[in-house]
């Protein structure tokens, strides 16, 4: 089941995946089945937002280090900007959080922006080239929004964006690594 903290985030994540954004501490304290002075013993609204973005961004993270350490950093990059239905619900809610920032009600965590700079170095050492990199980086994000607003692309467009790129990656199941 996992310790206290781990619950606590698992149950706010899906409290922000079916639209709870922020969600609620009391909602949150209920879903993880502890008490609120329980939940806040571990966190506040704010110190609880930051661990939930800092956590997807050590898993997206996780999966792009393990990427680049084969060569497929690209691949990997723009293969993750096409969510599946399941992670798409994820990946939209992750956004409204970010949206957050705007408000003041959420401070980006410093590893947000050091898994950015790391990626960007990732895809720059793989590719040679730091503007075939940033072209790879903003095609992901392209996918990416493409995604969330209701249109992905299809593996197939992702295979052909790979081709015309000149990246070659083995093809993943699902279009995802």
């Amino acid at each position: 089941m996992g310790t206290a903290r781990e619950r606590i985030l698992n149950a706010a994540e899906e409290l922000i995946v079916s639209g709870q954004v922020p969600p609620a501490l009391d909602a949150v304290a209920a879903a993880a089945g502890v008490s609120k002075g329980g939940l806040l013993y571990h966190f506040d609204k704010r110190a609880l937002l930051n661990a939930l973005v800092t956590r997807a961004v050590r898993r997206f993270d996780e999966r792009l280090t393990a990427a680049a350490a084969e060569g497929l950093m690209a691949d990997a990059w723009l293969r993750l900007s096409v969510p599946g239905p399941s992670e798409r619900t994820l990946y939209r809610a992750m956004v409204s959080m970010l949206r957050l920032s705007a408000t003041g009600e959420l401070d980006l965590p410093d590893e947000v922006a050091d898994a950015e700079r790391r990626w960007e170095e990732m895809l720059t050492a793989e590719l040679g080239d730091p503007v075939r990199a940033r072209t790879v980086r903003l095609v992901g994000d392209g996918l990416l929004m493409a995604a969330l607003a209701g249109r992905p692309a299809t593996t197939g467009e992702v295979e052909e964006l790979l081709r015309h790129l000149g990246l070659r990656g083995a093809p993943s199941d699902e279009g995802r690594p």
